[in-house]
């Protein structure tokens, strides 16, 4: 005896070997044996195992499936019942396995009931069922077609109107995703590779910018209207001539100097930082504009700034002009020691705004011993001299310590330039050491007199923020605000608000509560942390783009640890995989194999060992004070 039964949704068919109440013990053509259930059986025949599928098979194969349908009405049948009507007998076993098979094999026009047992689908929705069957066909002829058109190198015409989709936010459980990663696999590359072969990423760096903006910028970067307010009119104004030190790029120029001889032989230093924070109050069209983008975004050859132009015009410290200020005025006596500190809010007048590419000739460390000629050496070599010893009473100064670099990135026209300059050089300490001074100064007003503030601190190596004054490690103070760059970033607009309250009352009536700045600390801190990322990223990308711009083949670079590489004269770590085992510090020399910047790579092969030392650049551990 044999039976053709159903297993996991299959028919099979076998010898029987015993049988037990409620199963079988059967063994298969090849000579499997198991066990199967009694209520799986669903034919009991006497002809040979060996071709009874493929003769049942071939006769499922030459029945017309709309046929059966049609004879088999609408009440719920067996497949056996089916057959005797169909072949006019009682059907054989070949003949009743065949219907079954053809019955199983159109879920769409027969629904399954029970084991062998079927209902036909009414006719309403067996249309709608063909229908969606033959779109799908149909679709699935339209997506092999584009897949051979994507391996060819050529964007479909359909695809068009969603590359921006398919680049930033696929979906993918659409059609035009699934042929892209068909497509992709088949080809062996990534499916932003092959959109680009495609041609649908014309600008490798307008794709790096388009997933920036598309999370941050969905609608746009262009700013909503607003009312300007009006200026303050009833500030004093200080009988300064203040000068700026910046960046030929910086527009945003937030902080000035001013110097002034005393009568008493002590020199009053003032630290004028600009106050858009005196015009600008909570809930304003402006304020709602820098609490929702709370920092400028830089990258080079563009930025993105927090504020609109026409907004950061008026309070910016051009020179030339009279600007509303929080200065902080330091009385200094000869030996450097800070005597007296004091907070004012005023109008102050903008002499000069001074610049790194003209003025670092002049003021550099080989120009510290004597007068360089320049107008304002006599003026910037004491506030070096203040800043020196202001870094020593933080417990911070260490000549020996070996200079950081920074970069500076110059984008014009596509070309980019990469220019070096050695953090900690004189122009950049006096301006880091008296920022520090003021944000730690005023972060330590704002405790005593007990307002809200928010602050940066670092314990144990982690810099966090808190709206509670707490000691930052890495700089040497008991506490640290940011109230420096009011019109770059939306916590120092807030702590400027917060020091202004203050100024203006006993009781700092107009400062703002401890849960308003933790939502506006919280919020700052992911989107700074993200701003900061993307700006590395493009750095990243412009270094590879200087890479191919230059030409070079070749490239130094000095072993960071393990295979990883820091480039000599650009800002870029690289893994070098056929880099031997070489000590930190190692410099080598590597081929320039391949420089991707579309997917961000560079691969390099290592060539040699280079004997000259390492230049004396240290990862960056420390944070920027402005």
């Amino acid at each position: 005896m044999n039976v053709f039964y159903e297993e996991d949704g299959n028919f099979k068919v076998a010898s029987v070997m015993s049988e037990n109440p409620g199963s079988l013990q059967v063994e298969s053509q090849s000579g499997k044996r198991s066990k199967i259930k009694t209520a799986n059986v669903l034919l009991r025949f006497e002809a040979p195992l060996a071709g009874f599928m493929e003769t049942a098979q071939n006769e499922a194969d030459t029945l017309e499936t709309d046929f059966l349908w049609e004879c088999c009405g609408e009440p719920e049948f067996g497949f056996e019942e089916l057959a005797a009507d169909y072949y006019g007998h009682k059907p054989s076993a070949t003949e009743a396995a065949a219907v079954a098979l053809r019955l199983h094999a159109a879920p769409v026009y027969f629904y399954r009931k029970g084991k062998g047992r079927y209902k036909a689908a009414p006719a309403d929705t067996l249309k709608a069922a063909l229908a969606a069957l033959e779109r799908k066909r149909l679709l699935a002829e339209q997506m092999a077609v584009w897949v051979e058109q994507l391996k060819s190198h050529q964007l479909p015409d359909a695809f068009t109107d969603k590359v921006d989709t398919l680049l930033y936010a696929p979906d993918k459980n659409s059609p035009e995703w699934k042929t892209l990663e068909q497509a992709a696999a088949e080809s062996g590359v990534n499916h932003i590779r092959l959109l680009a072969d495609c041609g649908a990423i014309p600008s490798h760096h307008d794709y790096h910018l388009g997933a920036f903006l598309r999370e941050y910028f969905p609608k746009g970067s262009a700013f909503p209207d607003f009312d300007l307010p009006p200026m303050p009119a009833d500030l004093p104004r200080a009988d300064v001539a203040a000068f700026s030190i910046d960046d030929s790029t910086t527009t945003e120029i937030d902080d000035a100097f001013s110097m002034h001889a005393l009568e008493n032989g002590n020199t009053l230093v003032g630290v004028h930082i600009a106050a858009p924070a005196s015009a600008i109050a909570p809930g304003s069209d402006l304020d709602r504009i820098a609490m929702h983008r709370l920092s400028t975004v830089y990258m080079p050859g563009h930025k993105i700034t927090m504020l609109p132009d026409t907004a950061i015009e008026p309070f910016s410290l051009n020179a030339g002009e009279w600007r509303p200020a929080l200065s902080l005025y330091l009385e200094v006596a000869a030996d450097f020691n800070i005597v007296r500190r004091e907070t004012r809010l005023e109008q102050i007048s903008i002499a000069d705004n001074l610049r790194h590419d003209t003025l670092d000739a002049y003021f550099n460390e080989n120009t510290l011993q004597a007068d360089s000629g320049h107008a304002y050496w006599a003026r910037l070599r004491f506030l070096f001299d203040l800043a020196e010893a202001c870094e020593k009473a933080r417990g911070k100064y260490d000549p020996s310590r070996a200079p950081q670099i920074d970069y500076n990135f110059y984008v014009e026209d596509g070309i980019v330039r990469i220019v070096n300059r050695q953090r900690g050089s004189p122009l950049d300490k006096l301006v880091a050491e008296l920022m520090i001074e003021a944000n730690s100064h005023w972060g330590g007003l704002l405790a005593e007199r007990q307002v809200p503030g928010i602050y940066r601190a670092q314990n144990g190596g982690k810099v966090f923020m808190t709206v509670k004054p707490e000691q930052h490690q890495g700089l040497g103070v008991a506490q640290y605000t940011w109230c420096t760059s009011p019109l770059r970033r939306a916590v120092d607009l807030v702590n400027q608000r917060q020091l202004i309250a203050l100024l203006q009352s006993e009781t700092a009536e107009g400062a703002q509560k401890a849960h308003e700045l933790i939502d506006v600390m919280r919020q700052f801190d992911l989107t700074y942390n993200a701003y900061n990322e993307f700006q590395t990223r493009m750095e990243r990308y412009w270094c590879l783009q200087y890479l191919i711009q230059e030409k070079l083949e070749e490239v130094s670079a000095t072993v960071w640890r393990e295979n990883l590489v820091r480039l000599d004269t650009l800002p870029y770590i690289t893994k070098v995989h056929s880099l031997p085992e070489t000590p930190a510090g190692t410099r080598v020399r590597l081929q320039v194999k391949r420089v991707d910047t579309l997917l961000m790579e560079l691969d390099c092969r290592f060539l040699n060992v280079i004997a000259e030392e390492a230049p004396a650049v240290l990862p960056d551990t420390t944070e920027e004070a402005v």
